[in-house]
C-alpha cells in the first residue's frame, strides 16, 4: 500500500474508535478527520471546506426548516386527532402510532417526525394505562423505517443520492427509494406492531401508573395559620424557604376566596388557610414547628388547583430542554418561570424523590401549576410540550394547508426535474418563512448544526478514500471475502456490514464511509453501482441494535426506560427482516 492509503485507513480507524468512544461529540470528531485529511495532502487545502456546499448538506438543512414549519402548521394536532378513536386500544393505537410516524418520516426529517410524535405518544400510554416502554421503540424504529421510502426521508439518502451522482452523472430521484423502502417500511411495521413491543422484557412492561400518574391528593395538606404563627406576614417564596423548599404553596384560601399558584412575593396572613403540596414527612415537620394546624374545613383534590386564570398542565421535557441537566431548586422555577412544579413521572411512574432536588432528563412528564394566559409561552421558553389533547386552533387549518402547499409544489418540481432537490427544498423553506409560518430566527434554530457539520467535515474523508484507492482495496477485499460466489451474496455481506456498521457510528458517517467502497465492489464485480448503492442506504439507516446507532433510539431510550440490550432483542429481528425483504427487490428493481 502507498503512504497516502496508509494514511487514509489510519485516519478511518481514528475516526472510527472516536466515534465508537463517544467521549467526544461526532461532529468535532469529523472535523478532526478533516483537519487529518488536509495535514496528509490527502485533500488539497482549496478544496477542505466544499462539503459544506455540497448538495446533500443543504438539502438535509432545507429538509430540518420544512419539518419545523410543518410542526409550526399544527400537523401534531392532526396527529392526535386521527389517534383519539384508538382510545383505550392499546394494539391498535400502536399500530396507528407507528404508521402515522413512518409516514411523516418520509416527507420529513425522520428524528424531527419522531419529536412530533413523541408527546401524542405518551400522553396516549399515560391516559389509557399502558407503560411507554410498549410504544416508543416501535415508535422510534418506525421513524427510522420511514426514511427509507424517499430522498429525503433521511441523510444517508441523500448522501448515498451524492455518490451516484458522482458516479453515473446522475442522483437517484426523490421516489427512487420507494420500491424498495414501501415494502421494508410495511414489513417492519407489522412486525414492531404485532411481535416486536412483546419482546421488550417484562421488567420494563410493568403496569404503568397512568390515570393516577399524577393524583396528587395525597401529597396535599391544608393547615390553617393560627395567631402567633411564625409565618404571618411571610412572602410565600419566605415561607417555602424557611422548609428548604421541600413544600410548595399551591393556594392560599382567604375570606371565602382562593388565591391559586400564588406569586412568591404574595403574603400569608393570620387566619389563611394555605393548600401545600410536599412529601408527607416535610409537611408534618411544618405542622409541628410553624404555628399551623391542620384544616378540618377545606377538602381539596387536584381539580381544585386549576380555574380560568391558573392552569394545571401536564407537560414532556423536550430534547433541547433548557432544564435538562438541572434541578428545580437551581432553576428556581417560581421565580424564573412563574410555575409551581407539583409532580415529576420518569419512565411511567412518579418519583416521590424531594423535587428541588431532581435532575431533569428529556422525556420527564412534571405537573405544572401556573397562569393559564402565559402557560404557552412558559412552556415554549422552559423547552417543554404540553401533553394534553388538542384541538385544531382557529386558523390552524389554513396555515397546515399552505405549509402543504409549500411542501408539495418543491416535491413536485423535484419528481418533474425542474429544479434539484437542495434546490427546491431551499426555496420551500425560504417559503415558510416569509410566510411566517417559520420565524427567521426559528429556522436557525431548527438546523441541527452537529449534524450539519459532520456532512460538512466528514465528506472529505470519503472522498480521500476514493482518491487514495483505499475504498477500492477494501472492495477487493469484500470481494474476495465472498470466494468467487454470485453478486447476490456480496450484495447481501456489504449490507449486513454496513447495518452493523451504523449501529456503532453515526449513520451518515457510514454512508459516507461505505458508498466509495459499494462503488469499488461493482467497478470491480462490472456491474451496475446501484443495487450496491442502495445496498448501503437501507444498511446505514437500519441500526436497530443499539440505542446509540440511530439518533431516534438515543431519543427514546431514556423515556422509555429500556436498558441497552432492550434495543437488540427487538432489533435483531427487524434488521433480519429489512435484509430478507430489501435484498430481492433490489434485485427486482436495480438488477446488476
Amino acid at each position: 500500500m502507498t503512504f497516502e492509503q496508509w494514511a487514509a485507513f489510519a485516519i478511518l480507524a481514528g475516526s472510527l474508535v472516536l466515534f465508537v468512544w463517544d467521549r467526544i461529540r461526532y461532529d468535532i470528531v469529523a472535523l478532526i478527520a478533516l483537519m487529518a485529511v488536509i495535514a496528509c495532502g490527502l485533500v488539497p487545502m482549496d478544496e477542505a471546506f466544499l462539503g459544506f456546499a455540497h448538495p446533500a448538506t443543504i438539502t438535509v438543512a432545507a429538509v430540518l426548516i420544512i419539518s419545523r414549519g410543518m410542526q409550526n402548521a399544527g400537523i401534531v394536532d392532526v396527529a392526535t386527532q386521527v389517534t383519539a378513536p384508538f382510545s383505550g386500544k392499546p394494539i391498535q393505537q400502536l399500530l396507528v402510532q407507528t404508521l402515522m410516524v413512518t409516514f411523516l418520516s418520509a416527507f420529513m426529517n425522520n428524528v424531527g417526525a419522531l419529536a412530533l410524535m413523541l408527546p401524542v405518544a405518551l400522553r396516549n400510554c399515560y391516559r389509557d394505562g399502558y407503560p411507554p416502554a410498549w410504544s416508543l421503540m416501535p415508535l422510534a424504529f418506525g421513524s427510522v423505517l420511514g426514511g427509507l421510502i424517499t430522498l429525503i426521508g433521511t441523510p444517508p439518502n441523500i448522501i448515498i443520492s451524492g455518490f451516484r451522482e458522482r458516479a453515473v452523472g446522475e442522483p437517484f430521484a426523490m421516489f427512487d427509494f420507494a420500491p424498495v423502502g414501501i415494502p421494508v417500511a410495511i414489513a417492519g411495521v407489522i412486525y414492531l406492531a404485532f411481535i416486536g413491543w412483546r419482546l421488550v422484557p417484562k421488567n420494563r412492561r410493568g403496569s404503568s401508573e397512568s390515570q393516577n400518574l399524577f393524583d396528587i391528593a395525597d401529597y396535599l395538606t391544608e393547615v390553617e395559620v393560627l395567631e402567633g404563627s411564625n409565618v404571618i406576614d411571610m412572602r410565600v417564596q419566605e415561607v417555602e424557604a424557611l422548609f428548604e423548599n421541600d413544600v410548595t404553596v399551591v393556594s392560599i384560601l382567604r375570606g371565602g376566596g382562593s388565591r391559586l399558584a400564588p406569586g412568591g412575593y404574595a403574603k400569608v396572613q393570620q387566619g389563611d388557610v394555605l393548600v401545600l403540596e410536599g412529601a408527607p414527612d416535610s409537611l408534618k415537620k411544618i405542622i409541628d414547628t410553624s404555628g399551623l394546624a391542620l384544616s378540618a374545613d377545606v377538602e381539596i383534590d387536584t381539580q381544585d388547583l386549576s380555574s380560568d386564570e391558573t392552569a394545571l398542565v401536564e407537560a414532556i421535557v423536550a430534547r433541547r430542554s433548557r432544564l435538562i441537566g438541572s434541578s428545580a431548586g437551581s432553576l428556581r422555577m417560581r421565580t424564573t418561570f412563574g410555575v409551581n412544579m407539583l409532580a415529576v413521572a420518569r419512565e411511567g411512574r412518579r418519583l416521590d424523590d424531594r423535587l428541588r432536588d431532581v435532575r431533569f432528563r428529556f422525556g420527564d412528564i412534571l405537573l405544572l401549576q401556573g397562569p393559564a394566559q402565559t402557560m404557552t409561552e412558559t412552556l415554549s421558553e422552559m423547552g417543554c410540550l404540553p401533553l394534553k389533547e388538542r384541538s385544531v386552533g382557529i386558523g390552524r387549518p389554513r396555515r397546515l394547508a399552505l405549509a402543504s402547499g409549500i411542501f408539495f409544489i418543491a416535491v413536485a418540481a423535484l419528481v418533474a426535474d425542474l429544479v434539484p432537490a437542495h434546490i427546491g427544498f431551499t426555496a420551500a423553506a425560504l417559503a415558510l418563512v416569509l410566510t411566517n409560518i417559520v420565524a427567521p430566527d426559528e429556522a436557525y434554530e431548527a438546523i441541527d448544526w452537529p449534524v450539519i457539520i459532520l456532512l460538512g467535515a466528514f465528506g472529505p474523508v470519503g472522498t480521500a478514500m476514493e482518491a487514495t484507492g483505499s475504498a477500492e482495496l477494501v472492495a477487493g477485499w469484500i470481494t474476495a471475502a465472498t470466494g468467487g460466489l454470485a453478486p447476490v451474496w456480496t450484495l447481501t455481506l456489504l449490507m449486513v456490514v454496513t447495518m452493523w456498521l451504523s449501529d456503532i457510528l453515526n449513520n451518515n458517517a457510514t454512508a459516507f464511509i461505505m458508498a466509495p467502497i459499494a462503488l469499488g465492489i461493482a467497478q470491480g464485480l462490472g456491474v451496475n453501482p446501484d443495487p450496491f448503492l442502495m445496498a448501503i442506504a437501507i444498511g446505514a439507516s437500519c441500526a436497530f441494535l443499539t440505542p446509540i446507532g440511530h439518533q431516534s433510539s438515543t431519543l427514546v431510550w431514556e423515556p422509555g426506560g429500556y436498558k441497552f440490550l432492550d434495543f437488540t432483542i427487538v432489533g435483531l429481528p427487524l434488521e433480519a427482516i429489512c435484509v430478507a425483504v430489501s435484498v430481492p427487490l433490489i434485485l427486482l428493481f436495480w438488477p446488476f
